[in-house]
């Protein structure tokens, strides 16, 4: 899958997708400090799955109705690398590509998924 892993993701779950075969731009390494607008942008123009530990999205997304190819947002503890690559994993199984087209959350014990409706 296409990832754009937004600056404040931990560089351990972009190796993890990487070195699990996935395609992931990381906002760190290419343009660090690029305001959320600007990732939604890239991501859409890119046709990227939005990865973020940013509950902002949820606004630019919900709120101002910013179409984005997906959204997946870690909301589980930083100081726990290992949990959080074990729940993207999850995450990963669980949807595959049906995380396109979906604003998903993934917790430390649940996975939550709701359907955008302007996905492009």
């Amino acid at each position: 899958m296409r990832w754009l892993a937004d600056e404040c993701v931990a560089a351990p779950l972009v190796a993890f997708l990487r070195s699990s075969g996935h395609d992931v731009l990381y906002v760190a390494e290419s343009a660090a400090g690029m305001n959320d607008s600007d990732v939604i942008a890239l991501a859409l123009r890119e046709r990227r799955l939005l990865l973020t530990e940013d509950k902002d999205f949820g606004d630019h997304v919900f709120r101002h109705e910013r179409a984005v190819p997906g959204v997946v947002l870690m909301r589980v503890e930083f100081e726990n690398p290992v949990r959080k690559t074990l729940r993207l994993e999850a995450a990963i199984a669980r949807y595959g590509e049906e995380l396109f087209g979906r604003y998903t959350v993934i917790e430390e014990g649940r996975l939550r998924s709701r359907r955008l409706w302007n996905a492009s």
